[in-house]
């Protein structure tokens, strides 16, 4: 990451919700009902957020949240069937907050997307536009889901990607790992602790 102008490098955090975040979130997909690293992923996600704040790079917080009677969805996938099925993802509800801790503190900007890529029918682009972003920590859950899909049109678009790699989960080891090979040829994978090292 080349470039260092205040601003140029921006963390999209996506879907840190209770959903798929906590125990009792219906999504299972971002992580698994019994994932032994559900604590350490979203301990890294805090951990990269508060050293972030530090160094003073902003977050945008991505949230994916749709209509409560699922009116404009388009089911066209196995996973959104689930959602319909689930009766996840409603605005309004429990399931769309963030989960303790990895919300949005003072100013941090916010937008709602409805499918995977954190670009997707929101205001993303436009955020980190006003950020004068360049280059793009991305973290979330999951993995393979709204990480991936972000990563591919943000680097499409023009933007440097780098994928927190720990701070990041989907629903097995297996898929994680793939996620991570999948986009190594257009983005860099680095851990947690790298990334704060290097804000310093």
């Amino acid at each position: 990451m080349s470039d260092t102008r205040p601003g140029a490098t921006v963390i999209v955090a996506n879907h840190y919700q209770n959903e798929n975040c906590h125990p009792d979130g219906k999504i299972k997909v971002g992580i698994g009902a019994d994932s032994a690293w559900r604590a350490e992923r979203l301990d890294n996600a805090r951990r990269l957020f508060a050293g972030a704040r530090r160094a003073g790079i902003p977050i945008v917080h991505v949230r994916l949240a749709v209509d409560p009677d699922f009116r404009g969805v388009v089911v066209n996938t196995p996973l959104i069937e689930e959602w319909v099925k689930l009766g996840a993802w409603r605005e309004g509800t429990w399931g769309v907050e963030f989960i303790d801790g990895l919300g949005p503190e003072g100013d941090e900007i916010t937008v709602t997307h409805t499918r995977n890529s954190g670009f997707h029918n929101s205001t993303l682009e436009e955020a980190l536009f006003s950020l004068g972003a360049r280059n793009l920590i991305c973290c979330g859950v999951s993995t393979a889901y709204t990480v991936e899909g972000t990563v591919r049109q943000a680097t499409d678009i023009g933007y440097r990607v780098t994928v927190a790699a720990d701070a990041c989960s989907t629903a097995t080891h297996e898929q994680h790992q793939n996620a991570l090979a999948a986009m190594r040829p257009i983005a860099q994978v680095r851990n947690v602790d790298e990334l704060i090292a290097s804000f310093g």
